[in-house]
């Protein structure tokens, strides 16, 4: 609300007070506004109760897309969300930021990973090129994955215990390929993850496809490498302590433990149930804008198909 607005209210509010012996021209002289501009504020009220009116309306649309699925979105998100409507909506991405301010609507800001990096990257003989050079998106779907391992804090028994996620995703697509969590830093959930990869998209895969990691003990182990070189995918590993090689998969971590709560869970097994709901939601419901404004899923159907899903729109 205008300051002239606020005045104009405070000069009302007095002359319909009982007993009020103060003009018009004196409470705006006091106050420093002009008369006429005092009755235009009048004669608008219609207008301005119209408009507020049409804000709360629009603000519901908005938190219904803010709530969706139970995570929070920040205005693009939301604005992505209304676009992926049965009733596909069209809103100005300013008018959702202004309507978020105005009804004190936050989207949470990412915070630094503190537990990023607790294994220090070993380096070996068997450290392999950085063949993908950063190409995450131009080589196409399926012919860059990327992974890694993230820390997950949680109680259980009063303490304060950790897991491990082992994650591959597709570089080009932001597309969760395969996952697994454990309780144990040992090599075999991340061979496990490579083999959930295998079994779901072997299809899929090229021979030029490339696997791409940090110089991790688990990434130079050599059952790892046996593992990739009996399914002909290359290794591809970032520079040493260079985080910007692999940055979407730092990313992808980033936002998922911005948007998940496990401060609840006290088991593994509820510990992976809220990551198995937002790995659905991720790949599924969770539209990035860089994306063409779909979900991972939807966008590798749209490279391969060339079919865009949405109804085209002058705001898109």
């Amino acid at each position: 609300m205008r300051k002239t607005d606020k005045i104009f209210e405070i000069i009302k509010g007095t002359l319909d007070q009982s007993g009020n012996t103060l003009s018009v021209s004196m409470l705006c002289e006091q106050a420093g506004v002009s008369r006429s501009g005092y009755y235009r504020w009048l004669e608008a009220a219609p207008e301005r109760e119209r408009k507020e009116t049409q804000d709360k309306a629009d603000f519901a649309v908005i938190l219904q897309a803010y709530k969706f699925r139970g995570y929070d979105k920040g205005a693009r998100g939301i604005y992505m969300r209304l676009l992926h409507l049965p009733e596909p909506v069209v809103m100005n991405i300013k008018k959702i930021r202004r309507l978020m301010k105005k009804y004190n609507l936050f989207c949470p800001i990412r915070k630094a990973n503190p537990y990023r990096r607790m294994m220090a990257a070993m380096r070996t003989e068997c450290v392999a090129d950085n063949i993908l050079n950063r190409q995450f998106e131009s080589l196409g779907p399926r012919m860059a994955l990327l992974t890694d391992i993230t820390y997950i804090p949680y109680l259980r028994g009063g303490a304060r215990v950790f897991c491990y996620l082992s994650v591959i995703i597709d570089a080009c697509t932001k597309q969760v390929l395969a996952y697994r969590l454990s309780e144990s830093l040992e090599v075999d959930f991340v061979l496990d993850t490579v083999k959930d990869l295998i079994e779901k998209h072997v299809h899929e895969l090229k021979t030029e496809t490339l696997l791409h990691s940090d110089q991790g003990s688990h990434y130079t182990s050599h059952r790892f490498i046996d593992l990739l070189n009996d399914v002909e995918i290359t290794r591809s590993m970032s520079r040493r302590g260079c985080c910007w090689d692999n940055a979407p998969q730092e990313s992808f971590f980033g936002h998922m433990k911005d948007e998940i709560d496990i401060s609840g869970c006290r088991t593994l097994r509820e510990v992976k149930d809220v990551i198995d709901d937002w790995i659905d939601y991720y790949n599924k419901d969770r539209y990035v804008w860089n994306l063409a404004k779909l979900s991972p899923d939807e966008y590798y159907q749209y490279k391969l198909t060339g079919r865009y899903p949405l109804k085209r729109t002058s705001a898109c």
